[in-house]
């Protein structure tokens, strides 16, 4: 019977029939006492795999990544090149990658040659025909994650399938507990989420969004940071479909979560920020206060930082600006502006996006107040940054040079401005020294 059910699950998947079928032709592992030989290499293998679990626990990344290039290499000595363990630890390192922005081709890479390792392995052992099966298992996933990070939407799903379709055999045939299967398909379901989401199928998204989230509470805990992820892009693909008020409701669910396991400043910030995020797009009257709460506390988290974090909180500021705007606090938000001009030519440098910008609304805020001189000022500092960045040709450079052209030929900007009695007595050599005892210098001449 238990013959039956291994041949059963081989047919569903021919890139595993090398490694589980029982076939008299294959090689025969060697009887040789590889514990004696190798204990040295495997302790260090073993090292190697604990100091992985340690990185990826504490979010290291490329740390974990040079351990786990370590354990294949050991991984290859001891077992040489075409047992199933070798094929583990490319998986393993192909999973490494996917942590890191902008390495999916090498996580694609390793996981194809993972695929082709076990497709020519060495017939295992009876006993480890379940852990070749579960290796199989995360090939096909993570295979599948490296494709969706590649935007292969049709090649990932056709692994996840195949990942999905093994899992369920091994649960039928009793080689996986359910507990183990739950945890498999929590991220199965979330990596299908996020297929359909890139593919704007909203309403599939959101269903498997579900399923993952259902999945992952059972597997690790309501509270568990692990559903994190899942709350926000559920709220995402709600948002998307309309469903603004169970997406604030998830975001809040992800943001206590958050809190309760003693976050970092930045990330109690960048969570608080996206429940103000989540309430704005709403554009419901009754959450503007939720927005503003929460960009308060967002900003609350950050406003003594320095360096990288500093620039964070202009970002947040100005969010929490053209919130302001939207909502009828003009005058507000282009306080909150002009105070902030210093901090960001201090955190991005005058010649920056975020400085030309600042510039673009404090001259559009003048214009509105009839204030045309200053308009006028602000849009040419604007100008000139936008010049350097994008070029004169540039769109957004274009409307700026419109902008400034059209006021230059203002009679309050043609005209020089006439000279005050104070600044005339500035000037005045012959002023009495008790009255120059009593003039007090002012901040803004």
């Amino acid at each position: 019977m238990q013959e039956s059910q291994e041949i059963y699950i081989s047919n569903h998947l021919d890139e595993v029939v090398a490694a589980v079928s029982i076939n008299p032709d294959k090689k025969i592992q060697s009887k040789l006492p590889q514990t004696v030989l190798f204990q040295p290499l495997r302790e260090k293998l073993y090292i190697c795999e604990e100091k992985v679990k340690s990185y990826f626990s504490s979010h290291e990344y490329k740390q974990a990544i040079q351990e786990l290039v370590r354990c294949v290499a050991l991984t290859r000595i001891c077992f040489g090149d075409s047992h199933w363990k070798l094929a583990e630890a490319h998986v393993n390192l192909a999973q490494g990658y996917l942590q890191l922005k902008g390495f999916s081709l090498q996580a694609k890479h390793h996981a194809e040659k993972a695929k082709e390792i076990l497709t020519d392995s060495i017939v295992p052992s009876c006993n480890d025909n379940a852990d070749v099966f579960k290796c199989s298992v995360e090939l096909f996933y993570t295979l599948g994650r490296a494709l969706l990070s590649l935007q292969k939407f049709k090649e990932a799903s056709e692994n996840l399938t195949k990942a999905e379709r093994l899992s369920k055999e091994l649960l039928h045939c009793g080689r996986i507990i359910k507990e183990e299967w739950v945890e498999v398909q929590a991220r199965i379901k979330f990596s299908f989420a996020q297929i359909f989401q890139g593919q704007k199928k909203s309403q599939e998204a959101l269903l498997c969004y579900q399923e993952a989230l259902e999945h992952m509470e059972v597997s690790k805990g309501e509270k568990s940071l692990e559903c994190v992820p899942v709350l926000r892009e559920l709220a995402d693909a709600e948002r998307c479909l309309g469903l603004h008020d169970t997406a604030i409701s998830h975001c809040l669910q992800a943001h206590f979560i958050v809190l309760g396991r003693d976050p970092s400043q930045e990330e109690a910030a960048d969570s608080a920020r996206l429940v103000a995020h989540a309430a704005v797009t709403s554009r419901k009257p009754e959450y503007h206060d939720m927005a503003e709460k929460y960009y308060q506390e967002s900003m609350a988290h950050l406003k003594e930082s320095e360096g990288a974090e500093r620039a964070k909180f202009l970002s947040i500021q100005d969010e929490f600006c053209h919130f302001l705007q939207i909502t009828g606090q003009k005058e507000r938000a282009t306080v909150i502006l002009k105070e902030s001009l210093e901090a960001k030519v201090g955190a991005f440098g005058y010649f920056s996006p975020e400085v030309a910008e600042t510039y673009r609304i404090l001259g559009g805020a003048d214009m509105e107040q009839g204030n045309r001189r200053g308009a006028h000022k602000k849009l040419k500092k604007c100008l000139q940054i936008q010049a350097f960045l994008y070029g004169r040709q540039n769109k957004r450079t274009i409307t700026t040079q419109q902008s400034v052209d059209i006021l230059s030929k203002a009679p309050e900007v043609t005209m020089k401005p006439k000279q005050s009695p104070k600044a005339k007595v500035a000037f005045c050599t012959s002023v009495p020294q008790h009255m120059a005892s009593q003039a007090k210098p002012s901040v803004v001449n």
